[in-house]
């Protein structure tokens, strides 16, 4: 079977939060960029992938379509890994993260949905089958910024059957409202998106020792100081995780080895896909550190990260992001129930897209 297209698709659908939307370097966050890779082959099976999206949208898109697409077409990729492999090894000197590998991940992804399609079995399966068919699952609140939408909207999320909840806020005065609207047996996580210096950070992990932090999430910038993340292991005791901006196993080895994380999250649409995010799984394995793969997406990457979890890790959770989409090309497949969401069963990703809402909000 080869590959006779490959075509990147940005889409950007409006969502609602409840509060302000949060304020990116070129102005205020107000849709959810998606960059599906769609991939066709001469068997008439088209799978379906997902490139790092965001901030990163274009760039990503100009990726797949300018150096990696190129790689692909006329190929046969009967074995996806030695397939990637492949690539990777052309690629080598546009560096192991960033756009290139964000493009690559998009790849993966759907090459492996064509093979589960060819083979009439899910992704997991492929991978060595489920060992469970819903995955508990993480409310990702966007940063609000005001100590009253805090609270409203952790308690709005318990509501609605989330046991673990995630605030993107930088401050004790935001941090607290969560930990009080949410009481002692909800798990609370804060990521700061490398919002403090090494000072700083350290400072600021002892202020929030008191609110029982299942963990303190990129505490620190530049993004891989490790030195200062195994610091706050270390003297302040307070669980580190980080992990959606290393860009290989590698990395992954060195920071684990560093001392540095006690949780690792790794991104399937950065880190170069399914098969590269199974080979830093098994780096965290045997390191002893948990995974908890960075989910906050809306398309095939989201449900990648669902196959993979419910083949590899027994005791992760998922990621969701907490607010609604205007319109989903995935329909059901991304929504959480009860905290929960469910596992795919049918051929490849085991979701249908519809093209009809891609074609509504596609940026050109």
């Amino acid at each position: 079977m080869k590959i006779t297209k490959v075509e990147p698709i940005l889409i950007a659908v409006p969502y609602e939060h409840g509060g302000p939307k949060p304020m990116r370097p070129f102005g205020p966050w107000t849709h959810m960029e998606t960059l599906f890779v769609r991939v066709d082959t001469d068997a008439g099976i088209t799978g379906w992938g997902e490139g790092f999206g965001f901030a990163a949208s274009e760039l990503t898109r100009e990726a797949v379509t300018r150096v990696v697409a190129p790689l692909c077409v006329g190929r046969d990729f009967s074995d996806v890994p030695s397939f990637m492999a492949d690539l990777q090894r052309k690629l080598h000197a546009m560096g192991r993260h960033g756009p290139v590998s964000f493009a690559l991940a998009g790849i993966d992804i759907a090459l492996w949905d064509i093979l589960g399609k060819a083979k009439g079995a899910p992704i997991h399966r492929l991978l060595g089958g489920a060992g469970r068919d819903r995955i508990p699952t993480y409310a990702s609140l966007l940063r609000y910024g005001k100590p009253d939408l805090v609270a409203k909207y952790t308690e709005a999320a318990i509501g609605r059957g989330y046991t673990s909840i995630k605030l993107h806020e930088h401050l004790v005065e935001t941090v607290a409202p969560g930990r009080q609207a949410a009481g002692p047996n909800i798990a609370i996580m804060v990521d700061t998106n490398c919002a403090w210096a090494a000072d700083e950070a350290l400072a600021m992990a002892r202020k929030l020792k008191a609110y029982d932090l299942a963990w303190l999430e990129e505490p620190v910038d530049p993004v891989d100081d490790y030195d200062t993340m195994a610091r706050i292991r270390r003297e302040v005791g307070v669980p580190v995780a980080a992990g959606e901006n290393i860009g290989h196993p590698g990395e992954a080895r060195y920071a684990m080895e560093h001392g540095a994380l006690d949780v690792f999250q790794p991104s399937i649409t950065k880190i170069g896909g399914i098969v590269a995010i199974d080979q830093a799984i098994a780096v965290a394995k045997q390191h002893g550190v948990r995974v908890m793969p960075h989910s906050p997406y809306f398309g095939p990457g989201l449900i990648a990260t669902l196959h993979v979890i419910a083949a590899r890790l027994p005791d992760s959770m998922c990621e969701r992001f907490y607010c609604e989409l205007e319109a989903t090309p995935l329909g059901d497949a991304i929504a959480c129930r009860d905290g929960h969401m469910s596992v795919p069963h049918g051929p490849g990703l085991g979701v249908t897209v519809d093209e009809r809402v891609i074609a509504r909000y596609r940026v050109a």
